[in-house]
């Protein structure tokens, strides 16, 4: 089984970065694909972006598209966010989740999440 904690949310300025953390634990984390996902006020979760479990493989939302980079390093256990030029609207919850295998941008396809981490971008 695995487990996921998100780290490295905060405020910063429209314009700005911010690189988002998820450490898994488990043995078997390099055969999982994983996903980003972000919950605003009042709004369902959307998806963000999704990488193949080798890393080959990513997919991410118009929305952030150009602007939001993710990775992974499977020797540490590690699935990354980079989030460039951010705007106000990218003010959410960012949680990662984690799927056997293939990627999906389908949010009721993934079974393991993190608790979430706050993102806010000030105007």
């Amino acid at each position: 089984q695995v487990q996921l904690v998100e780290s490295g949310g905060g405020l910063v300025q429209a314009g700005g970065s911010l690189r988002l953390s998820c450490a898994a634990s488990g043995r078997t984390f390099s055969s999982y694909a994983m996903g980003w996902f972000r919950q605003a006020p009042g709004k369902e979760r959307e998806f963000v972006a999704t990488i193949r479990w080798s890393g080959g493989s990513t997919s991410y939302a118009d929305s952030v598209k150009g602007r939001f980079t993710i990775s992974r390093d499977n020797a540490e256990n590690t699935v990354y966010l980079q989030m460039n030029s951010l705007k106000p609207e990218d003010t959410a919850v960012y949680y990662c989740a984690a799927r056997p295998l293939r990627t999906s941008t389908n949010r009721y396809d993934y079974g393991l999440w993190g608790q979430g981490t706050q993102v806010t971008v000030s105007s």
